[in-house]
């Protein structure tokens, strides 16, 4: 609990353009005042949503990508509380928990060598603590009867995730993920490329499905681990379904859907499947961001929808003066989320 760090009235007037005439989610957005009986207090306010920043990206430095991550929490903050509460999407709904404050650990992984095996090792060791955190978090959020919409930081905190909600839930957990990557690799230490690898092999993850795969970026180890385990984990990817056209985006979704709508399930969303989005693997090609809103619309409306997590952008990796854009689209994602999902009792 030490590393939570509560979203504060204070926090809402940093990140609120306040204006007259007009409501915006940082006027409406509900937070928690008690560290330590936040989730007390969090399963008796009357909001269905609860967010969680994790601004790191340690998972990315341990499986050799650019770093980046750790800087869209706040960049999302200041689209998200800036949006207008009205009739489409009410700021009451949700709550702002806060984020995990991984500094310390940003500190020493800043002085470590991915490419020293040592080093690296130490990187998985720093994924594994942040690992701890992040599902004992989302496992507090989802056992206060809320879902979990996660903020930031690389795909290792897949693993967490899952692990949250599998434990919230008392039995394994199925997942779905937008990503042009598997993050289905070996079980070499912990990073971001193998959290639904090791959340698969730990048992808390049941049925997997990657929509959307980049075959040019998934090695033949990779498709050979998945072929062993066909009945669990299927995909599609992006050529069958956007340039040979083999199949359809709208029958791929009713697949997908039939191979995880069976129990609750986890929404995993990589920016980096997202043509031009600043990310740790930016894509010059790719699903375009109205097909990713139209994908979370579609399996945000069932009840079995766990939680959502955004990963992998990186605002600073953009120019200038398009900084903002990041945290604008996750903010896009979010509200087509909870739009569709609190239509459901």
């Amino acid at each position: 609990m030490h590393l939570l760090q509560l979203f504060s009235r204070s926090d809402i007037t940093k990140y609120t353009r306040f204006r007259q005439g007009e409501i915006k989610f940082g006027e409406r957005i509900q937070i928690l005042s008690n560290l330590e009986h936040c989730f007390t207090e969090l399963k008796e306010n009357d909001s269905k949503y609860v967010v969680l920043g994790i601004p790191e990206d340690i998972g990315v430095r341990a499986n050799f990508g650019r770093t980046g991550t750790a800087t869209a929490w706040e960049n999302f903050l200041s689209s998200f509380l800036n949006i207008q509460h009205n009739r489409f999407c009410k700021g009451n709904q949700i709550t702002i928990l806060g984020h995990l404050d991984f500094t310390e650990a940003m500190d020493a992984a800043s002085q470590l060598d991915v490419n020293q095996k040592e080093d690296r090792k130490q990187l998985f060791k720093l994924v594994e603590s942040i690992d701890k955190e992040v599902s004992h978090i989302v496992t507090q959020i989802v056992k206060a009867d809320k879902i979990p919409i996660i903020i930031g930081g690389g795909h290792n905190n897949a693993y967490g995730n899952i692990k949250g909600l599998a434990l919230g839930k008392a039995k394994s957990v199925n997942v779905i993920n937008f990503d042009a990557h598997t993050d289905f690799r070996p079980l070499e230490g912990r990073h971001s490329g193998n959290g639904f690898s090791y959340a698969f092999e730990e048992g808390f993850l049941k049925n997997y499905f990657i929509f959307g795969l980049h075959e040019n970026y998934t090695p033949k180890s990779v498709f050979d681990s998945i072929k062993a385990v066909a009945d669990k984990v299927k995909y599609n990817t992006y050529e069958q379904i956007r340039i040979r056209k083999e199949k359809s985006f709208d029958t791929e979704l009713l697949a997908a859907q039939k191979h995880i709508d069976n129990s609750f399930y986890g929404i995993e969303i990589d920016l980096d499947s997202i043509p031009q989005v600043a990310s740790s693997a930016i894509t010059p090609t790719g699903f375009s961001a109205e097909r990713l809103r139209q994908f979370i619309h579609f399996f945000g409306k069932s009840k079995n929808a766990g939680y959502l997590h955004i990963c992998e952008g990186a605002p600073n990796l953009d120019t200038e003066k398009n900084s903002h854009l990041v945290g604008k689209l996750i903010a896009y994602l979010v509200t087509d989320f909870i739009k569709i999902n609190s239509e459901k009792i």
